[in-house]
């Protein structure tokens, strides 16, 4: 018995370590972001050794993958399978901005610091590809509110796509320095001026 006892407790102390360097590697990505952050900065911050950092992680796609769940689960991103309820399109439609953009807001320096280092870390880019499936259902779903098909249907798409992209947030509610409820509105009016076309 005191032989499982001691294995159920290192089994936690090593459970704990990492979750400390993921949550210390958040942390500095989301000031600094992934490019800048060092093995030796998360070690010091998540009060470990390097040697015990690399037993956790041994590859970057493995500190990577923590990371991305432990911030999803502190910060999860809008979960569109509740808008699917919302028949109105412009209805569903403002709801999910609403939703997406008070996301960003909560997530700013996360997503951009993210995004910029993205573009030239090939590990980054792959670690990604979930959460650029996850906002393609959530494009996917606001736009099965409309009735669209063809070349209509396309261009729905592309223009819900435009109103969710983080850049678009960004240039409307940071450098245009509308509020967020004026950004919905402004992307709810396009939409509706396209499917009226």
């Amino acid at each position: 018995m005191p032989r499982k006892y001691e294995m159920k407790r290192r089994a936690e102390r090593m459970q704990e370590t990492r979750r400390r360097i993921a949550e210390a590697a958040v942390g500095l990505h989301q000031t600094v972001g992934p490019a800048r952050t060092t093995v030796s900065a998360i070690a010091e911050k998540a009060g470990v050794q390097r040697h015990t950092y690399y037993a956790h992680f041994p590859e970057l796609k493995d500190l990577y993958r923590a990371c991305t769940a432990h911030n999803l689960e502190r910060n999860p991103m809008p979960d569109p399978s509740r808008w699917a309820e919302i028949s109105g399109p412009e209805e569903r439609l403002r709801v999910a901005l609403s939703e997406i953009y008070a996301y960003y807001s909560r997530q700013e320096a996360m997503i951009s610091n993210v995004l910029r280092d993205a573009a030239l870390d090939p590990i980054l880019q792959e670690t990604m590809v979930p959460i650029f499936q996850h906002w393609e259902t959530v494009r996917n779903v606001i736009a099965d509110a409309y009735e669209a098909s063809g070349e209509q249907r396309a261009a729905l798409l592309g223009a819900i796509a435009l109103a969710q992209d983080f850049q678009t947030w960004h240039t409307l509610v940071r450098h245009q320095e509308l509020s967020q409820d004026r950004a919905v509105e402004l992307m709810v009016g396009m939409v509706r001026c396209l499917m009226r076309t």
